[in-house]
C-alpha cells in the first residue's frame, strides 16, 4: 500500500474517532456546579458542590434523561462575588451548559443574575435569602423571609418572651435586606428603636470580642433579650466560640441563626451552644423514611459515616429533582420550556411532606426551629403544622408590599403592583 493511501485512511479513521468523541460529548446534557470551594464560604459551600454530584450520579444510574447521560461541569468562584458572574458566563457561553445549581450568599446570586438573564439561563439557588427578587430565570428553593425570618422573630417573641432584639449579620445584602424587614416587623408589633440593636461585621471577621461585649451589655437592662444572627460563612466558628468566652447561655440570651447548619457546627465544640437555636425547613434529626434513605445515601456516597446532611443541602435535593421531572414534562432541557414545566412541580420533600413549586418560583416549605444539641445535632422545639408558600416580596417594606410575583400568563412578571395592575419589570 501507497504510503500517501495509508496517511489517507489514517486522517480518515482519527476524524471519524475525533467525530464520534465530538458527538458523544455533545449528547450528554450538561449540569452546571456554581459553587466556592476556597475562600471564606467554602465551609458551607463545598457540600452543595458534592450534592449536585451525587444527584447527578444517581440519576445517571437511572439512565439519566430524555434517553443522556448528566454531565457535571464544575467551576470555583473562590468566595469571589464578581468571579460568579464570570463564571456563570462561562458555564452557559463556553461550556453550553443546560442548568445551573449554585450559589450561597446573596451577593453571588445578583452577581451571576445579569448574565443568567443575558444568556438565558436557568439556576436553582438552595440557600435561604432576603426575597425582593424575582427572575425568570431562577428558581428559588430555600427559604424567603416568610419561611424562616418572620418565624423565627414570631418563636423568640411567643415562646421564649423576647422584648429586646439583636440583629446580627454579615455586611452584605441578604443580612442586611432582612434586617430592614425584620426591625420593620418588630416595629409593627410594638418594638421601640431602642430596644432594636443592628451589628454588622465582614466576611471572614474573626475578633468577636467587643460584639458580644456589647451585646452582653445590651442584654443587661433585665428584659429578655434575644439575637437574631444572618452572620454568614465561617465568621460563625469565632462569633460562638466567643459567646461561650464570655458566659453567654441560651437561658440568657438565645441566639437564633439563619445561616448555622449541621455542616458548620461540625467545625467547632458545640458544648457552650446548646440550647441556642435555628430556623431551617429541614434537620437531619428529623425523622421520615425520606431523610433517612437521603442520609444513608450521603454518606456512602461521601464516604463517611460521620458527614451531616442539612438544610441547603434538602433544598439542593429538591431543586434537582424537580428540574428532571419540568425536563422530563417539557421533552427538552430548553429553558424557557423548562421554566414553565417547572411550575405546579411537586416532589417528596425529607421532612414527610411534598414540596411545590409556585408560580412564583419559590416553594411551598415547612418551617421549623431547631435547639442545639452537644452532638452538633438539633431538636426540633417548634414547627409549622402545615408549607408555608415562599414570597418573594415582602409585606413589611412600603416598597414591595402590593407587589407579587406570577410567572404564569397573562401576568407573566416579577414584580406586578397589584395597585397599578402593572409590571415593573422582571425584577429588582
Amino acid at each position: 500500500m501507497k504510503l500517501n493511501t495509508i496517511i489517507m485512511i489514517s486522517t480518515v479513521v482519527i476524524n471519524t474517532v475525533l467525530g464520534s468523541f465530538a458527538i458523544a460529548q455533545e449528547d450528554t446534557i450538561k449540569v452546571g456546579v456554581l459553587h466556592s470551594l476556597s475562600g471564606t464560604m467554602a465551609i458551607s459551600e463545598t457540600t452543595l458542590k458534592d450534592t449536585v454530584l451525587m444527584m447527578i450520579e444517581k440519576q445517571n444510574k437511572k439512565g439519566g434523561i430524555l434517553g443522556k447521560k448528566l454531565e457535571a461541569v464544575v467551576v470555583d468562584p473562590a468566595s469571589n462575588w464578581p468571579l460568579f458572574a464570570e463564571k456563570t458566563r462561562e458555564l452557559l457561553a463556553k461550556d453550553k451548559v443546560d442548568v445551573i445549581f449554585g450559589c450561597w450568599t446573596s451577593v453571588s446570586r445578583k452577581s451571576a443574575l445579569p448574565v443568567l438573564e443575558e444568556l438565558n439561563g436557568l439556576l436553582f439557588y438552595p440557600v435561604q435569602y432576603e426575597g425582593e427578587e424575582s427572575s425568570k430565570n431562577v428558581f428559588y428553593t430555600g427559604a424567603a423571609p416568610n419561611q424562616q425570618a418572620i418565624p423565627a422573630v414570631d418563636y423568640l417573641m411567643n415562646d421564649i418572651g423576647a422584648t429586646r432584639w439583636v440583629l446580627a449579620g454579615t455586611d452584605y445584602v441578604y443580612p442586611r435586606t432582612t434586617n430592614k424587614i425584620l426591625e420593620a416587623y418588630l416595629k409593627a408589633k410594638g418594638v421601640k428603636d431602642e430596644d432594636i440593636m443592628i451589628s454588622y461585621t465582614p466576611f471572614g471577621h474573626s475578633d468577636w470580642q467587643g460584639i458580644v461585649s456589647d451585646i452582653k451589655t445590651f442584654g443587661s437592662t433585665g428584659k429578655k433579650t434575644a439575637v437574631v444572627s444572618t452572620v454568614n460563612g465561617d465568621a460563625n466558628i469565632p462569633f460562638y466560640k466567643e459567646l461561650g468566652n464570655q458566659g453567654i447561655s441560651a437561658e440568657d440570651i438565645p441566639v437564633i441563626a439563619f445561616s448555622v447548619g449541621e455542616e458548620e457546627l461540625s467545625g467547632f465544640d458545640t458544648a457552650p451552644l446548646v440550647g441556642h437555636l435555628a430556623a431551617w425547613n429541614y434537620f437531619q434529626s428529623v425523622e421520615s423514611e425520606e431523610n433517612d434513605a437521603f442520609i444513608a445515601e450521603w454518606k456512602k456516597y461521601i464516604g463517611d459515616d460521620k458527614r451531616v446532611t442539612n438544610d441547603p443541602m434538602e433544598a439542593t435535593y429538591i431543586g434537582f429533582e424537580m428540574w428532571v421531572k419540568a425536563v422530563e414534562k417539557a421533552g427538552t432541557t430548553e429553558v424557557d420550556a423548562v421554566e414553565q414545566a417547572m411550575i405546579g412541580v411537586a416532589v417528596p420533600n425529607l421532612t414527610g411532606g411534598t414540596a411545590v413549586m409556585n408560580a412564583n418560583h419559590h416553594l411551598s416549605k415547612p418551617v421549623l426551629i431547631g435547639e442545639i444539641q452537644d452532638n452538633g445535632q438539633f431538636e426540633v422545639v417548634w414547627e409549622t403544622p402545615d408549607t408555608v408558600i415562599g414570597d418573594a416580596w415582602s409585606n413589611f417594606l412600603p416598597s414591595s408590599k402590593n407587589l407579587i410575583s406570577d410567572w404564569t400568563a397573562p401576568v407573566s412578571c416579577g414584580n406586578f403592583d397589584v395597585k397599578t395592575a402593572k409590571c415593573s419589570g422582571q425584577n429588582f
